[in-house]
């Protein structure tokens, strides 16, 4: 890609696999090679260390706070992708930490091949729904997650899906990639602007305030928003009206979904609420895929009942290249990016691993997850 990560960024130059400790501290300190293995200082420090097993190439600065901490035997599955089951149940046995994704579905199975040492997870996350909480909670395993410092880039991407979709963007690019752009037309690649508008945000938390005062500016003329209870406090600062979700699909030309995922969320987005929408509304999605039944947004979108949707977030991830969703241009996917920015990447990896030091010495957590 012609898109390089800056001279301070994260990426550890080694193949996919396990990084052990040593290799680390070569790495992130400019050494040469590692300590002979089974040399007694080494073997010594190592048996006084606290296993914690990372499942993914992170940036250097998480593993920098882990290395430096002085109590930490790092094992690390090295590799953008996915760590594979199989590995998972490896790395983690004898485990005192676990440091990982929201791909890592971390169930019985794993928590039983972690074995008693378990004492603390810290997910590189804002969601926790691939944690299995009952069976965490059940163990006396300590939690910790990044809520708050992914609120800023995850509003700016949500402003910027909107906007792409409701404008047309990658549609209106492909034009002028394929020969589409013949001159200028009147009627031609026409979207929905934001001035005038009415925006209704579903789950009005950190991250669904911090969408609408972005929007704000753009002239939005009116801000509903729906969710468990009324938020007066946040509501202020939009001059935002609770109501109902029902009157939030009826009224709004925007809706936008930034609530968590729950049961009584899972597919609250279907074909009921779709047929109370306006024709003319656009749907972003950047919460969780389950919120949205896919079918029935499919159904709607390819009907006329709305006009279009922007989602960051599907089921499964990453989407099959042959969903019917991808055949649409009304219809904008992006790859889960909501936090990707470096600073927030880079913020998120520190905090997950100061959430992790702070379980293993037993201490307050940055940001606990209360089981």
């Amino acid at each position: 890609s012609p898109f390089h990560p800056p001279p301070h960024s994260t990426l550890l130059p080694f193949p996919a696999g396990t990084l052990s400790l040593s290799r680390q501290e070569a790495a992130l300190s400019g050494a040469g090679s590692a300590p002979t293995a089974g040399s007694a200082p080494g073997m010594k420090a190592a048996q006084q260390l606290m296993k914690v097993f990372v499942t993914r190439r992170i940036p250097n600065e998480g593993l920098r706070v882990l290395s430096e901490s002085g109590i930490c035997n790092i094992q690390q599955w090295d590799s953008d992708e996915p760590v594979p089951k199989e590995e998972l149940l490896k790395g983690i046995a004898g485990a005192h930490g676990l440091y990982c994704m929201l791909t890592d579905k971390i169930d019985d199975e794993v928590l039983q091949a972690a074995g008693p040492n378990l004492k603390v997870i810290s997910t590189l996350s804002v969601g926790f729904d691939h944690l299995s909480v009952e069976e965490i909670k059940k163990r006396g395993i300590r939690v910790g997650y990044t809520p708050d410092v992914l609120t800023d880039a995850t509003a700016e991407l949500t402003v910027a899906l909107l906007l792409t979709t409701s404008r047309r963007l990658v549609e209106a690019t492909e034009e002028v990639k394929n020969g589409g752009w013949t001159s200028w037309k009147p009627l031609w690649m026409c979207g929905y602007g934001l001035a005038g508008s009415t925006v209704g945000i579903v789950g009005l938390g950190r991250i669904g305030l911090a969408i609408a005062q972005r929007l704000k500016p753009f002239g939005v003329k009116k801000f509903f928003y729906a969710g468990r209870q009324a938020r007066p406090d946040a509501a202020d600062q939009i001059k935002g009206e609770y109501v109902s979700l029902n009157t939030l699909a009826e009224e709004s030309d925007f809706v936008i979904i930034s609530c968590s995922f729950s049961p009584q969320t899972k597919g609250m987005c279907n074909g009921g609420l779709f047929s109370k929408m306006k024709k003319t509304a656009v749907l972003i999605n950047t919460s969780r895929g389950a919120v949205v039944n896919q079918d029935d947004l499919y159904r709607a979108l390819t009907t006329g009942q709305i006009a279009a949707a922007g989602l960051d977030v599907t089921v499964p991830e990453p989407l099959p290249t042959d969903h019917p969703l991808l055949s649409l241009k009304n219809c904008v996917i992006l790859p889960h990016i909501g936090s990707a920015t470096y600073a927030t990447r880079n913020t998120m990896s520190v905090l997950t691993a100061n959430n992790i030091l702070a379980g293993l010495k037993g201490q307050p957590m940055p940001s606990e997850l209360k089981l």
